[in-house]
């Protein structure tokens, strides 16, 4: 009885897990018409992370130092839309997904990655960074000055 008990428990620890990462990877959209409306409506800033998520070395650093610390995600559900604009080489990704991505690096002339493009609630550009060391400290300074 023990024995299933503890089996028991751990699935649902394991579910548990799933859902936390899957709810974490739904805070980062892929439709840009859509982040800027929920932008303008939550009068927020909108983050957009042009990553090439499987094969970019720095953009894999800045997710792990960064983007995935709850310093950063506790500060970006207050303040932050956040969008990835992804450019796998080997992640499937739906052919409206490729298009609006390259019509988006074409728009802000992005020429390396990764490059972090920030608007501010009515869709202007209010800065531009990339990955940067002092994990999530230095990246919320970095982007409590572009309120300013």
């Amino acid at each position: 009885m023990k024995k299933l008990l503890a089996q028991i428990l751990s699935v649902c620890a394991v579910l548990s897990l799933g859902a936390s990462a899957a709810h974490a990877a739904e805070a980062w959209g892929e439709n840009y018409t859509k982040a800027k409306t929920q932008a303008k409506t939550e009068n927020k800033q909108l983050l957009l992370d042009f990553t090439g998520s499987d094969w970019c070395g720095w953009c894999i650093q800045l997710h792990k130092e960064v983007f995935s610390q709850q310093e950063f995600k506790d500060y970006a559900a207050k303040n932050l839309v956040l969008m990835k604009v992804d450019f796998p080489q080997t992640k499937p990704q739906a052919a409206n997904i490729k298009q609006q991505n390259a019509k988006l690096k074409d728009q802000y002339q992005i020429e390396g990655f990764p490059t972090i493009i920030v608007l501010n609630s009515q869709g202007k550009q209010v800065g531009q960074l990339g990955y940067m060391p002092g994990g999530p400290k230095a990246f919320i300074a970095e982007l409590e000055k572009l309120k300013k």
